[in-house]
């Protein structure tokens, strides 16, 4: 079993969900008292998501390279960054870590291909969603991408960083994540499919929620991980 580098707590509310997932994982393809051979390295998220509302990406991508060389040290064998939205960092932190990082996106799109998904719904931060850094993956993957208005824009990310984040589950939060996908649904047809692009929605809304099926990337990331790390050489 290869060692799983995660560079987490961003926010640590979807660490747990990685956590637990790769651990359940390796339980259910191994059984007895097998766990997943993890390295957890947690940063503090509050001065990441000041650098985020500033813009200074730069200091951002500081703070993540760090974490990746520390888990390269430590012997990883590959890094997951578990979050969505700093994965527009991560062109500036490769050419400083020589251990290969599993792209969420990448992940995600594998996932939607294999369902024959070709149409989705991206839902996330106001980052993912409006930024090219997470849609140009989907896309070279042939998946056509549908972003909600600004104004939901706005309602998702407050949700997430209000609520989401310090673990928060809102009733009349979900009920907003729902309307939002179902005015997009009635508006397109074509529509066949929702991506949570970001590890916190899949605390929120569920399969049994939804008449479109979820692509939950937590759980799309953690699958692609224990693939790996459980693949025999």
């Amino acid at each position: 079993m290869k060692t799983i580098g995660l560079i987490a707590g961003m926010s640590w509310e979807s660490t747990l969900s990685y956590y637990t997932l790769l651990n359940e994982g390796v339980k259910a393809k191994l059984g007895g008292l097998h766990s997943a051979k993890v390295i957890l390295h947690s940063v503090d998220f509050a001065p990441i998501e000041r650098f985020q509302s500033e813009g200074k990406w730069e200091e951002a991508a500081f703070v993540i390279q760090e974490a990746a060389l520390s888990l390269e040290r430590a012997g990883v064998d590959f890094i997951l960054l578990c979050t969505n939205t700093m994965h527009k960092i991560l062109p500036l932190i490769t050419p400083h870590v020589k251990t290969p990082f599993l792209h969420i996106a990448e992940a995600t799109a594998k996932a939607l291909n294999a369902q024959g998904a070709h149409k989705a719904i991206l839902l996330g931060t106001k980052f993912t969603m409006q930024e090219t850094f997470y849609t140009e993956v989907l896309k070279a993957h042939h998946i056509d991408v549908v972003i909600p208005d600004v104004k939901s824009i706005e309602m998702i990310n407050q949700i997430i960083f209000k609520e989401l984040c310090v673990g928060k589950i809102e009733p009349a939060s979900k009920e907003v994540f729902l309307k939002i996908i179902n005015d997009l649904k009635r508006q397109d047809e074509q529509i066949d499919s929702v991506i949570l692009g970001c590890t916190e929605i899949g605390l929120l809304l569920d399969q049994k929620s939804s008449t479109l099926p979820l692509f939950d990337t937590t759980v799309l990331h953690v699958n692609e991980a224990l693939n790996r790390a459980l693949k025999k050489q």
